[in-house]
């Protein structure tokens, strides 16, 4: 299991397939790029959009009906931006046999309000939820 936070979970549609019958992958890297939108905005406290995509790798092939998890991890922070890692790994329609099907990373600039980019908060605080403690 990767290090990252799980930002999301989709399953690959017949729809999702590139012309030889695979998983597109324009489809993985939309994926992806939803859970890393999710992270961003949730350690930026703020609409985070993406302006790069970057050291996009597809190890694995994927199939129709498996399970897809993407995991988030935030590696950078600038004044107004976030570079986050994300990895898809796919899970068998009908089994618990994973792979890795691709990985790669996006940065995001926080917007504010006024549609201009804007500082992220000093020392954001975020509880991910492997810390959660439910107040106690």
């Amino acid at each position: 299991m990767p290090s990252g936070e799980l930002t999301i979970r989709a399953t690959a549609m017949p729809a999702d397939t590139n012309p030889y019958g695979g998983v597109f992958g324009g489809w993985l890297m939309a994926q992806m790029a939803l859970g890393a939108g999710s992270l961003a905005s949730r350690v930026g406290q703020s609409k985070a959009v993406v302006v790069s995509a970057n050291d996009f790798a597809f190890p694995g092939a994927m199939a129709v009906g498996d399970e897809l998890s993407v995991y988030c991890e935030c590696l950078a922070t600038g004044t107004t931006s976030l570079t986050i890692a994300a990895e898809a790994i796919a899970r068998e329609r009908n089994g618990e046999a994973t792979q890795t099907v691709a990985r790669g990373t996006f940065k995001f600039v926080l917007i504010g309000e006024d549609g201009r980019p804007r500082a992220l908060v000093a020392n954001p605080q975020l509880l991910l939820p492997k810390d959660d403690t439910n107040g106690k």
